[in-house]
């Protein structure tokens, strides 16, 4: 089989392979947003998730820990207060605590956090409370999804990679890429990873696509 670059979640991207390790699940919530000041979202995921709960979050200002999220405030017709410089929890809890030092505001997170964003924001003085709203489980990987030697995997968050070595045993002959800091804290030992300069997907897939093609893209 002929190596390719994997990764492991339900959405597309181009120069990419799925292999839907994980998979996202709203969970059935309800809020009243009237008293609070402003949105916190750490994923796309949470932007999703409140427009299914309750589509006045739109009047809200939003901060967003990173451009994919913004875009996706933006696509549905919210209102970008903040984007993040830093992609990772704890930098960006530091970017907005004075920002919203004094004001109620809402957290709308998944079941697990990886960072001390909420526990950061609370110590500053804001008046902080949390919504979970959506949860990552394992999706169903079949031994003979297992990718081909010399394959570059992408990690994108601590879930993608317990879930996928639930299923897998590492190859010494794949290459990892890991989106960020917090993820690679994650990786078992002996794995050897390359960090993503950028904490997006598309800048995994291009590290992915020199690793694989020994070029530039």
């Amino acid at each position: 089989m002929k190596a390719k670059i994997f990764l492991l979640s339900e959405k597309l991207f181009e120069g990419a392979s799925n292999l839907p390790c994980i998979k996202i699940e709203f969970l059935k919530k309800s809020v009243d947003l009237s008293s609070y000041e402003a949105l916190i979202f750490s994923s796309k995921n949470g932007v999703l998730a409140i427009e299914n709960i309750d589509k006045t979050w739109k009047t809200l200002p939003s901060y967003a820990i990173g451009s994919a999220t913004a875009s996706q405030i933006n696509e549905l017709g919210g209102v970008v207060a903040y984007s993040a410089k830093n992609s990772y929890g704890n930098s960006f809890a530091d970017e907005i605590k004075k920002m919203l030092e004094g004001k109620k505001a809402l957290f709308i997170r998944p079941e697990i956090v990886a960072s001390n964003l909420n526990t950061i924001l609370k110590d500053t003085g804001v008046l902080l409370d949390e919504l979970i709203a959506y949860k990552t489980v394992c999706g169903v990987c079949k031994k003979d999804e297992k990718p081909s030697s010399e394959s570059v995997i992408i990690f994108t968050s601590p879930s993608t990679i317990e879930c996928f070595f639930k299923y897998f045993d590492w190859d010494e002959s794949w290459r990892a890429v890991v989106i960020g800091k917090v993820t690679a804290s994650y990786m078992p030992k002996g794995v050897k990873y390359i960090l993503s300069v950028e904490q997006n997907i598309p800048a995994c897939i291009k590290l992915a696509n020199e690793l694989l093609f020994g070029k530039k893209i």
